[in-house]
């Protein structure tokens, strides 16, 4: 009879061992890469955007009170 250590043991390294959703891993460790990028580049042209309509808004206004 095995104790519970040992079976542990071994459940342990036949894992280690198995490598059937290393693949599963890597696209989700892409999918998160894009989207952190994705992110950063809507951030920063929504910042230009939101910058860009607030001068136009500004400008707009400033010729109404004129």
């Amino acid at each position: 009879m095995t104790s519970p250590q040992t079976k542990l043991a071994q459940l342990w390294a036949q894992f280690c061992k198995c490598e059937s959703g290393a693949t599963a891993i890597e696209y989700g460790l892409i999918a998160a890469l894009i989207s952190v990028v994705a992110i950063g580049a809507f951030r920063g042209s929504g910042l230009a955007i939101a910058e860009n309509f607030n001068t136009a808004a500004n400008e707009m206004q400033g010729a109404a009170n004129n």
